[in-house]
């Protein structure tokens, strides 16, 4: 069984003030004091169409971020998206078409299609991994991490939600996850739990890792409704998801792949984080050329 293609995915305000920064870094970054290649070659008046390949299969992330990189140059190329963001497309489609003048088009492809190629990889790694869950009969959600490139986690985790996964926590300012090192610190899974739900602000969701069983026993007996199953087997999964019994939501962590979700989902987990997504995902291959 495949996974159906998710609905259409909208960017928060958060996302958008972040593409705009983004899109406005990275035109700086490369362009500098200015296009030495398109100012000694073009007139100001010469105008180009040119259409975006996408030059082998996968999941379209990105068309906004990349007609926002030529918008930010020149207000006047015209940018048509000829698909939609999470549609799955085959190698040699063409993804969109711009008119406009060249020197604006030619001096933002490599910031656009850098951000295409980057978001539209995550989208299509997520939709492996989303689609091997509901392939394995499984419902669990596939989840991303905080394991995102510096300066670009909005768009990241907007890419994964356009490929069909679920966004975890945005940073350590909007939920509480108590890792190891926090166990260790407070003196364990039963102590660090009491703690953390003493200390959270309302409306705050708190989880709790656990390594073993008795770290959820201990989880569980101080009142957490949120456990992260860390470095599990699917077995050792299993029986956890046996001994919480619905009292707590069950989320599966540390090393997942394409080769284990599957096993890993058939545990009964709720929930699985894969860092992969994010930081493991490569770029898909796009390219811009230039039709008249």
């Amino acid at each position: 069984m495949t996974a159906l293609a998710p609905a259409v995915v909208t960017a928060t305000p958060e996302e958008t003030a972040a593409i705009d920064d983004v899109v406005r870094r990275a035109l700086a970054e490369d362009i500098g004091d200015g296009d030495l290649t398109g100012a000694a070659l073009l007139d100001q008046d010469r105008r180009c169409s040119a259409v975006i390949l996408q030059k082998e299969d996968g999941v379209v992330a990105g068309l906004s971020v990349a007609a926002a990189a030529f918008a930010a140059l020149d207000g006047r190329v015209r940018f048509e998206a000829l698909v939609a963001d999470g549609d799955q497309v085959a190698r040699g489609t063409e993804v969109a078409r711009l008119d406009g003048p060249a020197a604006a088009i030619v001096g933002a492809e490599r910031t656009a299609l850098n951000l295409l190629g980057r978001l539209s990889g995550i989208a299509t790694l997520t939709r492996r991994y989303v689609d091997a869950v509901a392939a394995a009969g499984a419902t669990a959600k596939v989840l991303d991490t905080r394991k995102t490139t510096p300066g670009l986690r909005a768009l990241e985790k907007l890419a994964v939600r356009i490929g069909g996964g679920t966004n975890h926590r945005r940073g350590l300012y909007d939920a509480i996850i108590v890792k190891d090192t926090h166990r260790r610190l407070v003196g364990g899974a039963g102590e660090a739990t009491r703690r953390a739900l003493a200390g959270a602000p309302p409306g705050v969701e708190v989880t709790i890792e656990c390594e073993s069983l008795a770290d959820v026993r201990a989880a569980l007996a101080a009142g957490a409704d949120r456990l992260l199953l860390d470095n599990m087997s699917p077995a050792l999964l299993a029986d956890a998801v046996r001994l919480v019994a619905g009292r707590a939501v069950t989320e599966a962590s540390g090393g997942v792949t394409l080769d284990t979700v599957a096993d890993v989902a058939r545990s009964g987990v709720d929930c699985i984080s894969v860092g992969a997504l994010t930081h493991s995902a490569r770029c898909l291959d796009v390219s811009l050329e230039v039709t008249s």
